[in-house]
């Protein structure tokens, strides 16, 4: 299943990739295991592949090496090496489960959400609603369980030229049921997300990785040492009034996620281009996402250095 890092040097404006160090044949595989086996096949293989990448592949331990750093400091190598394995088998179960909601149906998952009718009313004021995200938990799952909303979302997502993980859409014979929005496209997309806005649609986002220009990015204290995060969202919602849902999942069984809608946030409109203004906004996205990390260790994706220098 795919593993995602950094590839990059540091003369490219994006510095991670969404690429899969797994190959086409070991996709097929573990979707045939599901469709044979269901999850606990699955499982039960990725526990034994999932050991022969972290012994064996010095590339894949580094890759998980800037999180754990930081998340667990001064930590022996055998004990990083064992939060390493944790880290990817949850990651490897998390890529299982939203294969599974493709091939085998979402009633396949279960999500809990309290919170259903505030994200409701929120919808319904028809201002438009930012869904800000984090590669944490499994953002897929979520929004396979908003569909009692009935509004159209619009998801910014880019997919790599020759990636071959396969979100869970993409194993249906539908239609696609998010619009998709290329953040690498014309002026990074915005265009499009203020009109999906402007229409009371969803727009569905990632907040802790960049797309685009390192202009759009701001550093924010994470886990003791500043980190680059783009400003984007809070630059739309800024443009368009609309309201910002931080959605968190996690995982607390082996069919079962939680969904968390974890605060809203009023940009205030106006605020221009220039990062200094979205700083604070961005920081309470931010200390969610490390109260997350300290809450679930295992289960914040981001396999690339996000505490290095700007290139």
């Amino acid at each position: 299943m795919g593993l995602h890092g950094s590839e990059k040097n540091t003369e490219d404006k994006r510095i991670w990739t969404s690429r899969s160090i797994g190959s086409y044949i070991q996709h097929q595989f573990f979707y045939a295991l599901i469709r044979i086996g269901g999850r606990r096949l699955a499982y039960f293989f990725l526990y034994f592949i999932l050991a022969y990448y972290v012994l064996m592949r010095p590339s894949v331990r580094r890759r998980c090496y800037f999180y754990l750093s930081h998340r667990f400091p001064g930590e022996s190598s055998l004990k990083r090496i064992a939060h390493g394995y944790r880290l990817y088998l949850n990651f490897g179960m998390v890529l299982i489960d939203r294969a599974i909601i493709g091939i085998l149906g979402n009633e396949m998952m279960s999500v809990s959400f309290n919170q259903r009718e505030s994200l409701k009313n929120l919808v319904s004021e028809g201002k438009g609603v930012i869904f800000l995200m984090a590669h944490a938990g499994c953002w897929q799952v979520a929004l396979s369980a908003l569909g009692y909303l009935k509004t159209r979302v619009n998801m910014v997502i880019r997919r790599e030229e020759g990636d071959i993980d396969r979100h869970y859409f993409e194993h249906q014979s539908n239609d696609t049921p998010f619009n998709i929005i290329d953040p690498e496209g014309y002026l990074g997309g915005t265009i499009e997300m203020i009109n999906a806005l402007k229409n009371g649609e969803i727009v569905s986002i990632m907040g802790d990785r960049i797309f685009g220009s390192l202009k759009n990015t701001v550093h924010v204290d994470f886990m003791g040492e500043k980190a680059l995060f783009p400003f984007s969202a809070f630059k739309v919602a800024s443009a368009t009034g609309s309201p910002i849902a931080l959605l968190f999942t996690h995982k607390n069984g082996a069919d079962h996620f939680v969904l968390d809608l974890a605060k809203v946030i009023h940009v205030p409109e106006g605020l221009g281009r220039s990062g200094e203004g979205y700083l604070p906004y961005v920081i309470e996205f931010v200390k969610i996402l490390e109260g997350y990390a300290e809450t679930h260790p295992f289960q914040f994706f981001n396999f690339y250095d996000m505490w290095r220098p700007s290139p």
